[in-house]
């Protein structure tokens, strides 16, 4: 009778959850998204060329009850029924709930749009749905028992704050005729100061397994897209754009090298998350940089960024096996902006200007004027739900706003968590143009023009404290 015993104990530790390995599980996907149907089209137009290849990657984790899962697109955004409708699908496969999936997109210029107007788009939005649908699903179905470690290390020398202070005389004016105190990417001669800071923090969540095999890497810069992919000269001596995942994409095919060297490992995930990058670019403006090859910026900055995430990995000391997991979700009813009667005055006359002569005042007049006059209207929708997240894996913890957030509210956020390790997520379930905090609203420029960002000067003010609030409760757990 006793010899039974230990044979049936090993079949109740495969068949019962009370014997199965507690802890932290991790899961991770990697889903080629690159077009297939063409053409496509980009921003410079119509394309049949593809530069690298687009992804949706994934990495998903739980902890007993505990759960989240976090993908990333290479794309300009995701837009929030897109986000809805893949988290449902994966949610129904998977039983997850969709409160525990953030989705967001990497902010590339050279992605394909999608939509419904050519035989390209209307396949490439299907392409990428059914892309983020199955990379959430792999990622959360190839769970596994792992540990993670957090940390951070810095590259100042690729992000650059592009609003500035001009010299007195050198102001253009703005779409609606009047003048700004700063302006976004200025010509240099007349350039000042910055009117904002950088964050040249780089941090890294690191995944292994408990066999101390490198899985998955989620990393975390405040820097706009890059730019400078190589063009197509045709027969016709037409130039034609080509797709590209920009410096995202290169992280991300680099950073396996220099977790394994020239072994890379199999099945690792790296991805590079947007952060508060919405006043902040690649383009140094007090120094000139030597002439580059196509290409070779993006790739400048993939390397920098991929060796400042190498070395924040080898500053985790410990990986935990148990971190708690947990992920707070709330939808916030955001207030439109309202016109004032000035602008609604000035709006009215421009727009009874040709658009030759609105394009004189500025290129962006017809937008803003029209889309000035639309949020007067008194039969204008006065608010707009959208999706914040606080995510806590341990003592690291994530937030998410679906906007191209300013720099200076993902700097307030590190500064007042309770967490020692806090980044931001930017352009999460949804893309609602700019999240310029009150001062910079005060200060004028195009991130913060009716026509790029709809919602009330103070709307960020409201989603930190949401956002801190969210901290606070994951902080308790």
């Amino acid at each position: 009778m006793h010899r039974l015993i230990p044979a049936l104990l090993f079949v109740l530790s495969i068949a019962s959850p009370l014997f199965a390995e507690e802890g932290l599980k991790a899961g991770t996907a990697a889903v080629d998204i690159s077009p297939t149907v063409f053409p496509i089209q980009l921003r410079s137009g119509p394309s049949n060329y593809v530069h690298d290849p687009l992804h949706v990657r994934a990495i998903a984790f739980q902890n007993g009850e505990g759960r989240a899962v976090i993908a990333l697109m290479d794309a300009i955004g995701v837009g929030r029924e897109m986000c809805d409708e893949a988290k449902a699908a994966a949610a129904a496969k998977t039983g997850w709930s969709p409160d525990e999936m953030l989705v967001s997109g990497t902010h590339t210029h050279t992605a394909p749009k999608g939509g419904d107007t050519s035989p390209g788009r209307i396949a490439y939005e299907k392409r990428k749905l059914e892309g983020l649908t199955e990379a959430l699903i792999k990622a959360i179905e190839s769970l596994e028992p792992a540990e993670v470690g957090f940390a951070s290390d810095e590259e100042p020398s690729e992000v650059y704050n592009r609003r500035y202070f001009l010299k007195e005389g050198t102001m253009d004016k703005n779409p609606l005729g009047t003048y700004d105190k700063v302006r976004t990417n200025a010509p240099r001669q007349n350039l000042v100061k910055p009117a904002g800071p950088t964050d040249p923090e780089v941090c890294v969540v690191d995944v292994r397994t408990r066999k101390s095999r490198a899985l998955g890497l989620i990393a975390n810069y405040s820097l706009h897209y890059v730019a400078g992919v190589p063009k197509i000269i045709e027969e016709n001596g037409k130039e034609v754009g080509m797709a590209s995942a920009d410096y995202f994409g290169e992280f991300s095919r680099i950073m396996p090298y220099r977790i394994g060297g020239s072994k890379p490992p199999e099945n690792f995930v790296a991805m590079m998350t947007n952060g508060t990058s919405g006043d902040i670019n690649n383009i140094d403006f007090d120094g000139t940089r030597a002439p580059r090859a196509p290409f070779e910026q993006i790739r400048v900055v993939a390397n920098k960024t991929a060796d400042a995430a190498w070395r924040a990995v080898k500053k985790i000391e410990t990986y935990d096996e148990s971190p708690l997991v947990a992920m707070r979700q709330r939808e916030v009813e955001m207030n439109y902006r309202k016109p004032s009667a000035d602008e609604i005055e000035r709006a009215l006359e421009l727009m009874k200007l040709s658009s030759k002569e609105r394009n004189e005042i500025n290129q962006r007049t017809s937008s803003v004027a029209s889309r000035t006059l639309e949020y007067s209207e008194p039969e204008m929708e006065k608010t707009e739900p959208v999706i914040i997240q606080a995510v806590r894996i341990g003592d690291q913890a994530i937030v998410s706003m679906p906007f191209e957030v300013l720099v200076e509210i993902g700097l307030e956020l590190k500064e007042k968590s309770p967490f020692p390790h806090t980044f931001t997520i930017s352009l999460a379930n949804g893309g609602y143009g700019y999240l310029p905090p009150p001062n910079q609203h005060e200060l004028g420029g195009y991130e913060t023009w009716l026509g790029t960002s709809r919602f009330e000067e103070n709307s960020s003010v409201v989603l930190t404290e949401q956002l801190l609030e969210m901290l606070a409760e994951l902080k308790a757990l």
